[in-house]
């Protein structure tokens, strides 16, 4: 049985009711009585999720209260001025000292990531910290200690975990609809200029680091730990920087192989990105990645699931940060488990690092 297919899902009890149903918060918003909001800031502008995450923040009012975004960054923060998408720039002492703050959204450049995360965990937040999570596991294990010793919550900013079609696979497996899963692939690549080869260059884990992670999570859900990860890496142009730009890895588990692969040098490859689960009974064929509308296979009709390959579309969600928050302000309050635990992080850090190339210990 795959890891997946034990773990508790809140919508069990309507899946079985009304057939596949997504396992998130997403669309709580309707219907719902109005709580305290909870008090949110967020630190950083330069992760390449920052504006969209910031943009999206903004949106979920009725949760969260918005108290002020920082920027550490000297020449940054003088390039903004005083604002950053018409929020007022604080410091980060003035936001850790907010009374009642109680959670911050991490959004720095990848460097900056755990150390400003740490501050805050010590300081008593619970955070949503953008990935990758650093270039080796005892950072991370660190502030996942921090975290469980303070009893907070940690929310990793993978871009799939909300996606409504990556929810309605999550559950299918869940559900044992595919049957026991045995193959799982996916391709997650783009094409970056010569300004991004030299800033992701500085990361020796290159495009499994940057981008792979996201689906690498994805695998993670559905299959649990992989019990070995082998690593395959190419530098397109060595003689102009040291970016690895075109990596495969391999996962092996005991009854299953899962492989991805992850480029910077494919023309328009996000048209190209890929997630596919086969199952003994059936198949989850989702590309591109963005889309909400997938192929599914079944060796046998399920409710309104037909025999034989069919399109599934699915609701696109109000937006994945902003379900992503609100699933948050859930856990937050208690009502909801988290989805995701400290485990789960860890794990998914583990094979990132080991799919990219990093010594693990």
């Amino acid at each position: 049985m795959n890891p997946l297919n034990r773990r508790r899902f809140l919508t069990a009890a309507g899946s079985a009711a009304a057939g596949l149903s997504l396992s998130t918060s997403i669309g709580r918003a309707v219907g719902r009585e109005k709580k305290p909001r909870i008090k949110i800031g967020q630190i950083g502008t330069g992760h390449a999720h920052a504006q969209g995450v910031f943009s999206q923040l903004k949106q979920v009012t009725d949760d969260f209260e918005l108290v002020g975004i920082v920027e550490n960054d000297p020449k940054r923060r003088k390039a903004l001025g005083d604002s950053f998408q018409g929020v007022k720039l604080i410091s980060e002492e003035q936001l850790l000292n907010t009374r009642g703050l109680q959670a911050v959204v991490v959004e720095t450049e990848v460097q900056d990531l755990l150390p400003t995360a740490g501050r805050c965990v010590e300081a008593g937040m619970n955070i949503h910290l953008d990935k990758p999570a650093g270039e080796n596991l005892r950072d991370f294990k660190k502030l996942l200690d921090a975290v469980r010793r303070k009893k907070l919550h940690l929310q990793m900013g993978y871009i799939y975990r909300y996606h409504t079609a990556f929810q309605w696979c999550y559950q299918a497996v869940a559900d044992g609809l595919l049957g026991d899963v045995f193959e799982l692939h996916a391709v997650m690549s783009k094409k970056v200029g010569t300004s991004s080869r030299q800033y992701l260059s500085r990361f020796a884990g290159g495009s499994m680091f940057e981008i792979g992670c996201h689906v690498i999570d994805a695998m993670i859900r559905v299959l649990g730990k992989p019990k070995k990860t082998t690593a395959y890496a190419r530098k397109t142009h060595p003689d102009k920087d040291p970016l690895v730009d075109n990596q495969l890895a391999v996962f092996d588990y005991p009854n299953a192989i899962a492989s991805i692969r992850s480029a910077l040098i494919e023309y328009d490859g996000g048209r190209r990105r890929q997630f596919t689960v086969c199952g003994e009974h059936g198949t989850f064929d989702l590309r591109p990645l963005g889309g909400n509308t997938f192929r599914l296979a079944l060796e046998r009709a399920h409710k309104k699931y037909k025999t034989g390959y069919q399109d599934i579309t699915v609701a696109k969600g109000p937006g994945i940060f902003i379900s992503a928050f609100r699933d948050m302000a859930a856990v937050l309050r208690e009502e909801k488990d988290d989805d995701y635990g400290l485990d789960h992080e860890l794990a998914v850090h583990e094979a990132v690092l080991r799919a990219s190339g990093y010594p693990v210990p």
